[in-house]
């Protein structure tokens, strides 16, 4: 594989690394030469041991175009469908997107879809949690035990996003880039939005379907620097009639990121990180049956169980993939909805039939 990635912050040099863990050939491209010196002297080496010289870096005005397997834009989400509207010219076999995969205002949004699947050209979005194999652990079970009649689902991220700041240590804060402003894709609703899409993605293997309903509250910092939510509260219903609650936050330290699927006669319960570098599933099964299992992983095994999985998806039918792009606009309607139910007060509908823009919704 021959993979282009635009942007050379933190999430590029995680997926140039994993692709060479792949054994796939990398250029990496950002406009800012600055970041690409950032990424040979400081970002790659100080993470993975060494710079690898194999890897080719460019500023995008010198970029080479066309010829790549796959294209992966990792750069400020309010610039990302600008950027994946242009890579889809290029007819890569696919393209990934990290997440979120737009602001809320769902700009491109729609174009994006449509032009990829008239193209047939596959895209996926960066939220690699769903496919992580911690979350496979938990659909295995819900599939393969006695436990029936879920009641409800609640998934938490909350994460104080110091640790952000601190893989970026040449931004100063939140005002430095667009994680200070929700209208950009960051605050909670956009950086932790993987909350979002772990409720979606559950919701879906348990056979709940897709969110129709978002009541929700979020707790703004406004001031002349930025505007950002720093905590989001979600109350969520699905087409089957399913209720649950995601909430996301930057503000939490020690970081709280976990799952719950109850079920009249149990729960399966999903949690990140509960020890450095290890991911839990712990299930109450009937008959008070009690299991965990320990998913040892590095930040850098998300990356690469990501790209394994892309690459395993294009093989066989990539629209059954939870990563597809689809799954990820589906989030960002819930994220698009979630601000609008905070702005007017009410609770807002989602209808997919209205494609991925602000005609989906409706306040009652």
């Amino acid at each position: 594989m021959k993979v282009k990635i635009l942007g050379a912050g933190s999430i590029g040099n995680h997926l140039a690394n994993a692709s060479r863990a792949m054994g796939w050939s990398v250029d990496i491209c950002d406009i800012d030469p600055k970041a690409l010196d950032r990424t040979k002297n400081m970002i790659y080496p100080s993470r993975y041991g060494k710079w690898d010289e194999s890897i080719r870096l460019f500023e995008s005005k010198n970029a080479p175009r066309g010829g790549y397997d796959l294209i992966f834009i990792g750069t400020p989400p309010d610039i990302h469908l600008n950027l994946a509207l242009n890579a889809l010219e290029e007819k890569p076999q696919a393209i990934l997107i990290e997440k979120p995969v737009c602001g809320p205002d769902l700009f491109l949004a729609e174009d994006f879809s449509r032009k990829a699947t008239e193209l047939g050209i596959s895209a996926f979005v960066g939220y690699d949690h769903v496919v992580g194999k911690a979350s496979q652990t938990v659909t295995q079970i819900a599939n393969s035990s006695q436990l029936s009649q879920v009641v409800t689902l609640d998934v938490e991220f909350r994460e104080y996003w110091g640790g952000i700041f601190n893989a970026h240590p040449w931004l100063s804060g939140p005002e430095d880039s667009y994680l200070g402003f929700s209208d950009r894709g960051g605050g909670a609703s956009g950086e932790h939005s993987h909350a979002a899409n772990l409720w979606q993605h559950f919701a879906h293997e348990i056979g709940a379907g897709r969110v129709i309903e978002v009541q929700a509250t979020l707790d703004f910092v406004d001031d002349e620097n930025v505007k950002y939510d720093r905590l989001c509260l979600m109350n969520l219903r699905t087409e089957k009639g399913l209720v649950g609650r995601c909430v996301q936050d930057v503000v939490t330290e020690p970081p709280r990121k976990w799952a719950r699927i109850q079920y009249v006669n149990g729960h399966i319960d999903w949690e990140c990180g509960k020890e450095p570098g290890v991911d839990t599933v712990s299930a109450v099964l009937p008959g008070r049956i009690q299991q965990e299992q320990r998913v040892a992983k590095t930040r850098p095994d998300d990356f690469i169980e990501e790209l394994k999985h892309i690459q395993s998806a294009l093989a066989s039918d990539p629209r059954k993939s939870p990563i597809h792009i689809e799954r990820g606009l589906d989030t960002m309607l819930v994220v698009a909805a979630c601000q609008l139910s905070h702005q007017t007060g009410h609770k807002v509908t989602i209808d997919y039939s209205k494609g991925y823009c602000l005609d989906a919704f409706a306040a009652i």
